[in-house]
Order: C-alpha cells, then sequence, then structure tokens
C-alpha cells in the first residue's frame, strides 16, 4: 500500500472479468481517451456506468485507469445556459431529481435539452 498517494478504489465486475480499477489524484491532468472500450463497447464520451459521476478512460481500451470527468472533458459544458426561467453560470442540481450536478451542452437547454452530468467536483 502506497503511503504517499490515496487510491480510490472500487470493484467493477465485466462478465467474466472483475477488474480492480483506480484513479490516483495524478491522473486528474491526465487526458481521456475517446473512444474507449469498456467491456465490449465503444464510447465516444464520459459514461457513469459502475458510478455515480461520470468518468473516462486514460486507455484506448480500459484496463482499469480513469477519472472522473470535467467541463472539459467532451461533450463540454456551456457557460452560461437558460434553464427554466434561469441563467446558470455554473452547474447546477436544480430540476435533477437525484440531487446531483449537471450543465447543459447548449446556450438554451430549455429548446435543445441537451445536458450531461458534471463531475464530483462541480467541473
Amino acid at each position: 500500500m502506497e503511503t504517499d498517494v490515496k487510491k480510490v478504489n472500487f470493484l467493477c465486475k465485466l462478465a467474466p472479468h472483475t477488474w480492480r480499477v483506480s484513479s490516483l489524484p495524478g491522473f486528474v491532468n491526465s487526458t481521456c481517451v475517446f473512444p474507449f472500450i469498456y467491456g465490449d463497447v465503444i464510447y465516444h464520451n464520459c459514461i457513469s456506468i459502475h458510478s455515480d459521476y461520470a468518468w473516462c478512460s486514460l486507455d484506448r481500451k480500459f484496463q482499469g485507469r480513469w477519472r472522473y470527468c470535467t467541463g472539459q472533458d467532451p461533450p463540454k459544458c456551456t457557460f452560461p445556459f437558460l434553464f427554466r426561467k434561469k441563467l446558470f453560470h455554473k452547474c447546477t442540481k436544480e430540476g435533477y431529481i437525484l440531487n446531483r450536478s449537471w450543465c447543459s451542452l447548449t446556450k438554451n437547454y430549455n429548446q435543445d435539452g441537451k445536458w450531461k452530468q458534471c463531475s464530483p467536483h462541480n467541473f
């Protein structure tokens, strides 16, 4: 066990394999790889499979290296954006029944309805 770096670990079950998945703080600045293969599926953007927050692979074929996605990862959040009759300049929990933060992918969510979940750090 490393003493200087705290690892965030979880087990991810991918039939027929069980992967040990870790994200180290140093991975926060690593670049997501798109598209990436997770299981037998090709993904072109961040996903929230087996996680409460969207994440991406740091390898073309997922090898257990990942990081949480941010507003800078495809697709990117658009700020400010209009939701209902209010202008938002950052991620919001308003209107999301799961009490998680989200952002619009266009300037007018009311018109386009395109959105993504924000990272746990509100990026």
